[in-house]
C-alpha cells in the first residue's frame, strides 16, 4: 500500500462500538481518529438468544453514522467485525444484512480465538519489542479473551464465556450489589475459567509461565481508574497498575 494510505477498522462488541481510523507511515499505523459508541447490544439478547428490535436498532443507527466518516474508503481500506453477541444471536442474518447496507463494508462474525488473535497482535503492536512471557486479558461484554504468548507469538489462546455484561444480567440484576451476589459471580467466573487458569499461570509458580500480565478493553480501564484514584496513591503504586491486593480491596 501507498505511503499516507488510511485504513479503518470497525469492531461491534457487546458493549460499545468502535471505529479506528489510521494512516500508513513509512511502514507504520499513526492512528488519526477514533470513535465509540456505547451501543449495549449485549444485553439485548432475549431468552431465545434472539436480537431485540430495540437492539438492532442501537446498532444499526450507530453504523449509519460510522458509514458518514468512512464515505470515500475502499473496501480494501476497511475491516469490519463482529465479537460474540453476534455469535450467540440467532436472528445475527437479520441484523447483519441491513448493519451492512447501512455501513457499506462486509461485517465478518469471527470466532473467539480469531478475536483473542487479534487481541494479542494490537497489545504486543503497541508494547516495545521483547522477549518477555505476556498473559493478555481482555474482559468484554460477553466474552474474556485469554492469551499467552512471548514476543510477538501466541502460544495459548481461547475465548470464554464470561463477561461484565452477561455477568452483571445474570448475577446482578437490579445493579444491586452485596456481598452473596458477589460471592456466586466469582465462583461462576472460576468455574468458566478453570481450564484457561491451568495453562496461564505466572512464571513464580513453574517454568514458562507469564512474566507480566497486561489488560485491555473497557472493563480493565475501568477497574484501573478506580484504583488510581483510591487504593493505589495511598499504596504507593504507579498509575495503571492492577495488584491482587487492589483487587481484594476492590472487592470489599
Amino acid at each position: 500500500m501507498k505511503n499516507g494510505t488510511e485504513l479503518a477498522a470497525v469492531d461491534l462488541g457487546s458493549n460499545s462500538f468502535r471505529l479506528e481510523i489510521a494512516q500508513l507511515d513509512h511502514g507504520l499505523l499513526k492512528r488519526r481518529e477514533y470513535l465509540k459508541e456505547t451501543v449495549r447490544q449485549g444485553n439485548g439478547l432475549d431468552e431465545d438468544r434472539n436480537l431485540t428490535q430495540e437492539a438492532m436498532q442501537r446498532g444499526w443507527d450507530c453504523l449509519g453514522r460510522f458509514a458518514e466518516r468512512l464515505a470515500g474508503f475502499k473496501r480494501t481500506q476497511v475491516r469490519a467485525v463482529a465479537t460474540q453477541t453476534l455469535r450467540e444471536a440467532r436472528n445475527r442474518d437479520v441484523f447483519l444484512s441491513r448493519a451492512q447496507t447501512l455501513l457499506g463494508f462486509p461485517i465478518e462474525v469471527i470466532s473467539g480465538r480469531e478475536e483473542a488473535r487479534l487481541i494479542y497482535q494490537g497489545v504486543t503492536h503497541l508494547l516495545p519489542q521483547s522477549s518477555e512471557r505476556r498473559l493478555v486479558v481482555d474482559i468484554g461484554g460477553r466474552s474474556t479473551e485469554l492469551i499467552l504468548g512471548q514476543g510477538q507469538r501466541p502460544r495459548f489462546m481461547d475465548s470464554y464465556h464470561v463477561g461484565s455484561v452477561a455477568w452483571s444480567m445474570r448475577y446482578f440484576p437490579e445493579g444491586l450489589f452485596n456481598a452473596e451476589a458477589f460471592e456466586t459471580a466469582e465462583v461462576a467466573a472460576q468455574a468458566m475459567l478453570e481450564e484457561a487458569l491451568g495453562h496461564c499461570q505466572p512464571a513464580s509458580r513453574g517454568e514458562g509461565g507469564w512474566d507480566t500480565a497486561y489488560g485491555a478493553s473497557g472493563t480493565v480501564g475501568a477497574v484501573s481508574d478506580v484504583l488510581d484514584a483510591e487504593f493505589n496513591p495511598r499504596s504507593g503504586l504507579p498509575a495503571h497498575r492492577i495488584t491482587r491486593a487492589g483487587l481484594d480491596w476492590l472487592g470489599g
